[in-house]
C-alpha cells in the first residue's frame, strides 16, 4: 500500500548554508519524522501564493498546518499586540486560504498551536491576542512547563489521546471565539481552549500543544489513518 501525502506547511525565512545566504523553505524536521514514522509520506508546502491552495486540497491526503509566530490580530477585528513576533503576513495569507480549501474538501488535517490559530481564524473564529492579560498569568508561555489537558472522550481527540494528556504547549494567544462548526474538545486546568474539531469533517483536529515532539505519536498516527 502507498503511503499518503501528508503536506506540511513551513516557513520561509533567510537561511545559510556554506557561503550562501538565501530565502529558503524551513520546517522543523520533528513533523517529517512523525509522519513518516506514522505511515506517511511528508510533502512541504512553501507559502507562496493562494493559486495552489485548492490543488494542494484536492491531490494530498492530509494536512499539518504546523506551528510558528502569532497571526496578524487584524485578521479577526483586533488591535496590534506590540508585545508578539511581528506577523508574516504572506504566510498568514497562504495558511487561512488552504486551511478554507481543506475543510471544503474534506481533506484530513491535524492543526498544531499556531496551525490551531490559523483554523480557528479560517472559520470566522477570533484569538485572545495576548493570552497573560486575560488569565493573570504566564504559566502558558513557559517552554518547558508540562501540563495536563482535559479531553472529551467522544472526540476524535478523545478517541486517540483519552480523557487527558500531558502536553507542553508555550502559547501567548488562544482561542477567544470558536469559528463556524468548531467545537472545543480539550481544556487547561483555566478552562483555555487547547483542542478543536470541526464538527462533519472526515478528521479535522487543531491542538495548542506539539504532538510531533516525544514519543506519542498517536496524533499523528491518527492523521495518517484518516488519510489512507
Amino acid at each position: 500500500m502507498s503511503r499518503p501525502l501528508i503536506g506540511i506547511t513551513s516557513y520561509l525565512e533567510a537561511a545559510r548554508w556554506g557561503t550562501w545566504v538565501r530565502e529558503a523553505v524551513l520546517s522543523p524536521p520533528a513533523y517529517a519524522r512523525a509522519v513518516e514514522k506514522a505511515g506517511g509520506a511528508p510533502v512541504l508546502l512553501p507559502p507562496l501564493g493562494l493559486s495552489a491552495t485548492g490543488d494542494y486540497a484536492r491531490g494530498l491526503s492530509g494536512l499539518i498546518l504546523a506551528g510558528g509566530v502569532e497571526l496578524d490580530p487584524g485578521l479577526y477585528g483586533a488591535a496590534p499586540e506590540e508585545r508578539a513576533e511581528e506577523p508574516q503576513h504572506h504566510r498568514d495569507r497562504f495558511e487561512l486560504a488552504l486551511a478554507r480549501a481543506a475543510v471544503e474538501a474534506d481533506l484530513p488535517l491535524l492543526a498544531v498551536a499556531r496551525g490551531m490559530h490559523v483554523l480557528n481564524v479560517s472559520q470566522g473564529g477570533s484569538l485572545i491576542p495576548w493570552l497573560p492579560d486575560v488569565v493573570d498569568h504566564d504559566r502558558h508561555a513557559e517552554g518547558g512547563r508540562v501540563h495536563t489537558v482535559q479531553i472529551s472522550v467522544s472526540s476524535k481527540l478523545g478517541k486517540a489521546l483519552g480523557d487527558q494528556a500531558e502536553v507542553t504547549a508555550p502559547h501567548r494567544q488562544a482561542v477567544k471565539r470558536l469559528g463556524t462548526g468548531l467545537l472545543a474538545v480539550a481544556w487547561a486546568d483555566d478552562q483555555i481552549v487547547e483542542g478543536i474539531e470541526l464538527q462533519g469533517h472526515r478528521f479535522c483536529v487543531g491542538v495548542q500543544w506539539h504532538p510531533e515532539r516525544g514519543a506519542d505519536n498517536r496524533l499523528v498516527e491518527a492523521l495518517v489513518e484518516a488519510a489512507r
